[in-house]
């Protein structure tokens, strides 16, 4: 059993990933709780029950290590280690790949402002195609509360992006385009 186990938890990494991210925002700080998770998990496989969800299993524990980092983090502050963006090689030949790229960071951007049980709903269903009901199952909240919070975090991302931001217009309306 332990085998197939490991055999899974390595073709769900990718899923547990994306998942890390959206709650902690940063890349690196990502990897740490998955590597975190993962261990947990491998240390605890005698509590896995064969025939239930192995990602929703590991959800779980992701959120159990992102949770009590944050804990820890609150009892004990970081030195005052400026964030390091994350870089990415990024071709800009032309005016439409810079804009397209800039739209991205600002979604991802105000991804990030959201609270993180809106993270993690909004990544569980629409990044991971997860039912409502699974993403309630996975993270232990009933489907109205799953639903609630994809709603709060659309209605704030498209609040967000459709906002100009300082020093720009913003894109123009319909009406404002036509008049």
């Amino acid at each position: 059993m332990g085998h197939d186990v490991r055999k899974e938890l390595v073709a769900l990494l990718p899923r547990m990933r994306r998942f890390a991210y959206s709650l902690t925002g940063s890349m690196e700080e990502a990897e740490e709780v998955l590597q975190s998770a993962c261990e947990k998990a491998l240390s605890r496989l005698d509590q896995f029950e064969p025939g239930t969800r192995l990602d929703s299993w590991m959800f779980q524990i992701i959120r159990s290590v992102r949770i009590d980092r944050v804990r820890y983090s609150i009892r004990r502050p970081a030195s005052s280690d400026p964030d390091i963006a994350e870089t990415a090689t990024f071709d800009a030949r032309t005016h439409e790949q810079l804009e397209a790229r800039m739209d991205l960071d600002i979604i991802r951007d105000e991804i990030n402002k959201l609270p993180e049980e809106q993270r993690a709903v909004l990544a569980l269903v629409t990044i991971d195609g997860m039912s409502y009901q699974q993403a309630a199952d996975t993270l232990g909240v009933p489907i109205g509360t799953i639903m609630s919070r994809l709603a709060r975090a659309r209605r704030k991302l498209a609040e967000a992006i459709n906002m100009p931001r300082s020093g720009q217009r913003g894109r123009p309306s319909e009406t404002e385009r036509t008049s």
